[in-house]
């Protein structure tokens, strides 16, 4: 593990002697770099491969390894190219524990700038910067190979050096659907709760822009997000669905004991863009004293905190856990994801996983894999009715959640 001292992000690093490597890449003469040709159809199950060449891939995120939704997406694209062994060197802000293929990026020097500056009453700048700056670093920094991966909305520059210094191939992580359909999805959910703002601000939108203008392929997690970028007139042939697995585990409970209580559980970013105000109108309309409503995961403003200290401080059913989310899907009766967007949403997946059917919102790439009235409810995005309807009908008639074969680790 090979960590980077981000204290001149500007600076040229020095960890690292390239001169081998770079030898070894340009040794090659034109003709046998083009004959390194891109084959996506060489792997039917979309393994990425240049033919009849030794591949070495390169994959950044700022995302910590195997940390979150992002994170464990990260972790899945490392571990692939690890097992292919095509795996090059990954760049991150905390790596898998004894990994010599990891490059970690510190970015602990800048702190004051979210602490001591105005950057610590915008969560949309915080999360713009942090990502900046680790993509600056990394395009620093970035050694010499075939193909990279990057991550959408944090891999601008990286993508830039990558192509400068002559990788044949730039691939984007779509995380997210298309910037444009967030930009939309998130007005309707911070314009009708006054919260809270998005995390997309206008640097954020026009940086992820340019990166599918660079990218020569997009990976996308769901057919939601496909056709987000199709309508948004992004080629075809340019796009690449494949299928995010679920860690292994995510599996129910080796006994389940007698259901004293009406359980609902909501995991994830506590954030107006994810429902989470729609959530707890619905719940509150649950005519049952002895239900609960657990929420796992953190705020990202102080607003949004405020604004559910109160809630639970006059709904004493709601309360907080924090920490790993297994324990409380072993408990659960249904997990509710309303977001107004989501490419993927891990959590629902993961719920799905441990035997716990799910609701979520029309605008979730997990919808595609709800079996409606049989897994879980697909509900309209916003509707808070739609959202009671499901919760009583599950309530009354207990479902179980069944994990698609192509989601499985």
């Amino acid at each position: 593990m090979i960590p980077l001292d981000l204290r001149d992000p500007f600076a040229k690093f020095t960890f690292f002697d390239h001169r081998d490597t770079i030898s070894r890449i340009f040794s090659l003469s034109k003709v046998d770099r083009t004959a390194c040709a891109w084959n996506p159809y060489r792997n039917p199950f979309g393994s990425l491969t240049i033919a009849d060449q030794p591949v070495t891939d390169v994959i950044a995120c700022n995302a910590a390894y195997n940390e979150g939704g992002v994170g464990q997406v990260f972790a899945y694209v490392v571990e692939r190219a690890r097992k292919s062994g095509d795996l090059q060197a990954y760049y991150t802000t905390g790596a898998k524990p004894n990994d010599n293929a990891a490059r970690v990026v510190s970015l602990t020097h800048y702190r004051w700038l979210f602490t001591s500056t105005p950057l610590r009453l915008s969560h949309a700048w915080r999360d713009f910067v942090a990502a900046d700056l680790f993509d600056r670093a990394v395009a620093r920094k970035l050694e010499p190979g075939d193909r990279i991966t990057a991550f959408s909305g944090r891999a601008l520059r990286t993508l830039r050096s990558a192509r400068r210094v002559g990788y044949s191939r730039l691939v984007l992580e779509a995380c997210n659907s298309h910037v444009a359909h967030v930009r939309r999805q998130h007005a309707r959910a911070t314009t009708r709760y006054g919260i809270e703002s998005s995390w997309l601000n206008d640097a954020q939108f026009r940086k992820t822009l340019r990166e599918y203008e660079l990218a020569d392929e997009i990976v996308v997690l769901s057919e939601y997000a496909r056709a987000t970028f199709l309508r948004e007139g992004i080629p075809e042939a340019k796009i690449r669905r494949r299928y995010q697995p679920v860690a292994s585990r995510f599996a129910p409970p080796l006994e389940r004991g007698a259901r004293e209580r009406f359980t609902v559980a909501f995991v994830g970013r506590l954030h107006v863009t994810k429902g989470i105000v729609d959530l707890l109108d619905a719940f509150s309309r649950v005519e049952d004293d002895k239900a609960e409503l657990l929420l796992v995961g953190g705020c990202a403003t102080a607003a949004m905190d405020r604004y559910i200290t109160q809630r639970a401080a006059v709904d004493g059913r709601i309360r907080r856990c924090p920490g790993d989310p297994l324990p409380v899907l072993h408990r659960a009766d249904v997990l509710v994801h309303p977001s107004y967007e989501d490419a993927l949403a891990l959590a629902p997946l993961e719920a799905l996983a441990c035997g716990v059917p799910v609701i979520v919102s029309e605008d979730t790439g997990m919808k595609e894999f709800v079996r409606q009235g049989e897994t879980g409810f697909v509900v309209p995005t916003g509707d808070v009715y739609a959202l009671v309807t499901a919760l009583e009908a599950i309530q009354k008639r207990p479902l179980t959640g069944a994990l698609p074969e192509s989601c499985r680790a």
